[in-house]
């Protein structure tokens, strides 16, 4: 598994506020050495540390004394013999002189040579900040190549770093108040083509500014489709009038991979894992970064740094990718998405001037979901329930447990239930085109699912009212409906809401929105297997015909969904994923077995999302041919199914 970790994309990143004394650049060096060692435990080979953690930030006057200015070039010196010993690319902070100006500047040292110094650009320089007193903007800079240790070193702000040894890994750098200004330099930076972002600070700590500048490291790298690492002082620096905390963060794309507990005075290190092949998905689907050009013409800088091959994955892989783990979160993003469904159901009954919608009411989890949408909506729009009309229509496999729990929850929440068994519809209809009831199979199937859309349809019809669609996401993805039978309504309520979010809407519900019976009855129905109950019952009155046995565990198909849309992943890295995500749940054949059905089921299914009624989009996958997802229903499945053969 080791040797998957660079072929899929991913790149281990430390970020260290190291131990430190204010002006003390031999104990700061030594301290920077000292982490060596629990990089090399970690196998990572690139690493970013504070704003002039060379010296210190709170140096003040000092700045300006010849020793301190000394001592810095001789740590250069040391620090580039110590990463060619540990096989290292840092970048750290240190005040550079040159031609009688100082810079608050970052070295790239890799793997025993300084290949690079980036000045600040946007000096900070208001309340509590004086850096105009001892230094330079890079914008006085008129150089882009200054000598250290009598060798010439590229200089100035429109450098990159390119890696040799991973050729899609391009860093950028900016130095703290660069990421506060209007136009960050980074920005700039990622147009031409830097996907990881290192930025070297010092910030100061005062109240709730920790919230601040955390959702701003996270905003900045959804903005900038990158991944991005942010190194702060630590509470060794004076606290004359300031503390500084040694905030580390690691963002990804608009996330949060790693953060430390602020307030260490020992070197505090965190690592992640950043995955440079979803931000390049991101990347070339996203129109905007496409039209973006960069306004400056930057020089790339190639290391030659090797990168070693961890044997973990330095990041959370959630198995529920559409579930939040946080039950905050998740009550939020139930919330959300109950009222985007409530919303869209309130648009489109408004446009075609009725009230009047007709639900097949199973029992199971997405009937359910969509009655509780529509009562919703009906109370929002000032409508009658009683005009949403549920039709229970038991069949052949029809259990006791769900017809209840649906006339049940009917009955409760005031709208019109009505009762039309479909056994003789069906067994009339066999017996018209010559096929034996005995004969449970595809045909047994799909008659009674057709048999039932055609009541729907005629009684909506006859209401003047819609059929609401309860056919979920993922559902749609594997083409687990009937052509022409409960694949087709009038509206799919539920298209965007792939299964495993389903029954958490309905919890969500049982919670919040309702108490007592109707509660009960929502969590009666969470608990029931999730069958289409198109095959009789066993001997006790049981579901004998369970989805998940048939076409495989839904909380594996919409893992294999997310990342296949989402972010256009190979089968391999997610196959991957997966044994990590449920290495405690799922046996490694067990998941391929199931990853190789869903992409059979995937490709051969196109026809029917080609016509599937119109539904609203509740997050970031929707399948609709008409929005997010277009894809000819003949496309070979095979180059996918090839990927996976050689396990």
């Amino acid at each position: 598994m080791s040797s998957d970790f660079k072929k899929y994309g991913f790149v281990r990143i430390a970020v260290v506020s190291p131990e430190m004394r204010v002006g003390d650049v031999i104990f700061n060096t030594e301290a920077i050495i000292r982490s060596f060692s629990l990089l090399k435990e970690k196998k990572c080979n690139l690493a970013l540390y504070p704003e002039l953690s060379l010296t210190g930030y709170t140096c003040g006057d000092l700045f300006f004394q010849k020793k301190l200015l000394e001592s810095v070039i001789s740590a250069i010196n040391t620090l580039e013999n110590e990463t060619k010993k540990a096989n290292l690319t840092i970048v750290v902070g240190a005040p550079i002189s040159s031609n009688g100006r100082l810079f608050n500047s970052a070295l790239v040292i890799s793997n025993g040579s300084l290949k690079g110094i980036i000045p600040k650009t946007y000096l900070a320089n208001s309340n509590e900040y004086y850096e105009k007193r001892w230094f330079s903007s890079s914008l006085d800079n008129f150089e882009n190549e200054i000598y250290i240790n009598n060798r010439k070193v590229p200089f100035g702000t429109d450098i990159l770093f390119d890696f040799n040894d991973f050729s899609s890994l391009r860093l950028g750098i900016e130095i703290c108040e660069d990421l506060w200004a209007v136009i960050p330099p980074s920005l700039y930076q990622v147009s031409a083509g830097a996907n990881l972002i290192f930025n070297l600070s010092a910030s100061s700590e005062y109240l709730s500014k920790a919230d601040y500048r955390r959702e701003l490291v996270k905003s900045q790298s959804a903005r900038c489709l990158s991944a991005y690492a942010y190194s702060s002082s630590g509470p060794n620096e004076s606290s004359t009038d300031l503390v500084y905390s040694g905030h580390c963060i690691i963002a990804e794309n608009g996330y949060i991979l790693a953060e430390n507990e602020r307030f260490n005075f020992n070197t505090d290190i965190i690592f992640s894992d950043i995955d440079l092949q979803k931000i390049h998905y991101d990347r070339i689907n996203n129109n905007a970064y496409g039209f973006s050009k960069p306004n400056k013409n930057f020089r790339i800088v190639p290391l030659d740094q090797k990168f070693d091959t961890p044997k973990d994955l330095l990041r959370k892989i959630n198995k529920t990718p559409f579930v939040p783990l946080n039950l905050n979160d998740r009550n939020i993003r139930c919330k959300e998405i109950f009222e985007i469904q409530t919303a869209a159901l309130s648009k489109r009954l408004k446009h075609i001037n009725t009230d009047k919608v007709v639900i097949g009411l199973s029992g199971g989890l997405d009937s359910t979901l969509a009655l509780l949408v529509a009562v919703n909506t009906f109370k929002k729009l000032k409508y009658l329930t009683k005009n949403i009309i549920c039709v229970g229509m038991p069949g052949f496999g029809t259990t006791k447990k769900t017809k209840d729990n649906a006339k049940l929850l009917a009955n409760h929440l005031k709208v019109t239930y009505k009762e039309i068994d479909i056994k003789k519809s069906v067994l009339s209809h066999f017996e018209d085109i010559g096929h034996s009831s005995n004969e449970t199979d595809i045909v047994f199937e799909n008659a009674q699912a057709r048999e039932r859309t055609q009541i729907l349809m005629d009684l909506a019809n006859q209401e003047g009212g819609i059929v609401l669609g309860t056919g979920d996401l993922s559902e749609i993805a594997l083409g687990w409906s009937t052509y022409n039978g409960d694949h087709m309504s009038m509206y799919g309520i539920n298209s965007g809401v792939p299964k495993t979010l389903v029954k958490y809407i309905i919890k969500w519900c049982a919670d919040v929105k309702y108490s007592g019976k109707i509660s009960e009855i929502l969590n009666d129905i969470i608990e029931t297997p999730i069958s289409p109950e198109l095959l009789p019952a066993d001997i006790s009155g049981k579901i004998k015909q369970k989805t998940e046995e048939v076409i495989g565990p839904y909380i594996l198909h919409d893992f294999f969904l997310y990342y296949m849309i989402r972010f256009g992943f190979e089968p391999q890295k997610i196959y991957y994923l997966a044994k990590i995500a449920f290495n405690q749940d799922f046996k490694p054949k067990e998941i391929l077995k199931w990853l190789k059905v869903f992409y059979q089921r995937f490709f051969q299914n196109q026809f029917k999302r080609n016509c599937i009624p119109d539904g609203v989009k509740v997050g970031v996958i929707s399948l609709s041919p008409r929005g997010d997802w277009r894809m000819p229903s003949d496309a070979s499945v095979d180059l996918w199914l090839r990927d996976l053969d050689e396990y």
